[in-house]
């Protein structure tokens, strides 16, 4: 069956990762989410229902879904990223369930750099608080399309429209200061199930969306870059078969843009230029191709193209440099070393790189910039990198896939920082 005949393959997807303080709610969220839209199966059930009375609770507790980690049942909060993966009739979804304290800001900028949406807890007793500025920070610093503001736990504050209406003030005012687009609220109760799936008949004074129906509905097309064409090389394909004797393809994903047969294209590095031959998706010949399609590239000139090579529009190219600058997560307990040399990884592409100055880094609690610029576990910070060979890239607010790279120990092959091109 092909992914035309077969509706659920052709299903737009909607990657989404939640974010706040712990305790606000967000695997409980999470697990109402599964439960009441169905997607989850009698016997996952039954064992949550059995750790609830384990634990002596008086009714389920939704949030064990998610809470995977031994550590995290014991201790009642999550400490790493759960990915749940669930599907409606309109979308389908992948979710990571991020942890909400401060040492754990890397497991969130990992399930949140791929993310069309954030959702982002806030409860309703303690309204904005420096880790909803935190997160907010970060789904501005990775350019989450959406944000979803989750006012939770109305139902402890008796579904108040005054204080509903004061953390929405409070949230727009952050907003203001940081690069959100798209950010949308809702009152809700992931315990009860309040407008998680269905509307809530207990605050009358909301006519909005339900989380669910907001899910289904975000925009999500609109969220890829269809301006910039371009195409990291990730495997050459030479089948040398008497079928293909002198077929010579370049394997890769569409990071952005479209591609078509017969469009000029310019190479790089070299930025030699050639004509599209041929596209093709499997075994089937194709006109053209869009993110974030993966398919293989034939060109009508024998050209030196290779893993780590890239194909972009003629009148439209990235830029090229050495000298790169850029925000960083560090994700390592060691620290990042001044000077310190380590291996790049840009899209398909592989160098070595320099760390030549640490510009500055940000508090993520107060978003203010620090003062000490050493550089360690969960820190923040923008600094100038080098590299042994030019990258072709874009900034990171144009295209978050040309403009991303990890950085990683040569000693240990660990990856110890993620960064955007600014």
């Amino acid at each position: 069956m092909s992914g035309k005949e077969n509706g659920y393959l052709d299903m737009e997807l909607l990657r989404f990762t939640t974010a706040g303080s712990v305790d606000d709610g967000k695997s409980t969220l999470i697990g109402r989410l599964l439960y009441d839209s169905k997607a989850i199966f009698d016997d996952q059930m039954e064992a949550i229902e059995n750790a609830s009375v384990n634990k002596g609770e008086e009714q389920v507790n939704l949030a064990l879904l998610t809470d995977g980690l031994r550590a995290e049942r014991e201790q009642g909060i999550t400490i790493d990223v759960a990915y749940r993966y669930f599907a409606t009739p309109k979308r389908k979804f992948i979710i990571a369930d991020t942890p909400g304290h401060v040492q754990y800001t890397r497991n969130m900028v990992t399930g949140a750099s791929t993310a069309n949406a954030a959702l982002i807890l806030i409860d309703a007793r303690n309204g904005v608080i420096e880790q909803t500025r935190r997160h907010a920070y970060i789904a501005s610093l990775l350019q989450i399309p959406h944000v979803v503001v989750c006012i939770n736990k109305m139902d402890l504050v008796d579904f108040d429209k005054a204080a509903y209406d004061k953390i929405e003030n409070d949230f727009r005012e952050v907003a203001k200061k940081l690069d959100i687009a798209n950010f949308y609220f809702i009152p809700m109760s992931a315990r009860d199930g309040d407008n998680v799936v269905e509307p809530s008949t207990r605050c009358p004074w909301y006519s909005g969306k339900t989380l669910l129906q907001l899910l289904e509905t975000l925009p999500v097309g609109e969220d890829l870059n269809r301006e910039d064409a371009r195409f990291p090389v990730q495997y050459v394909i030479r089948p040398q078969s008497d079928e293909f004797h002198d077929y010579r393809g370049f394997a890769g994903r569409v990071a952005s843009g479209e591609f078509q047969v017969g469009q000029e294209v310019k190479v790089f590095p070299g930025e030699q230029t050639s004509k599209i031959a041929s596209i093709n998706l499997y075994d089937e010949k194709l006109d053209s191709a869009i993110a974030p399609q993966s398919v293989s590239i034939q060109l009508e000139d024998e050209i030196d193209i290779s893993r780590g090579s890239l194909l972009s529009a003629v009148d439209n190219c990235p830029e090229s440099s050495q000298q790169i600058e850029l925000m960083i997560c560090w994700m390592s307990e060691t620290p990042m070393m001044p000077r310190g040399k380590y291996t790049i990884k840009h899209t398909s592409a592989e160098v070595r790189g320099i760390i030549q100055e640490v510009v500055h880094k940000v508090d993520i609690n107060t978003l203010e910039l620090a003062e000490d610029k050493a550089v360690g576990l969960n820190d923040i910070a923008r600094i100038k990198l080098k590299t042994s060979k030019p990258l072709f890239f874009d900034s990171y607010k144009k295209n978050r896939i040309t403009g991303s790279l990890i950085i990683i120990d040569e000693a240990t092959n660990n990856t110890v920082g993620a960064g955007m091109i600014i």
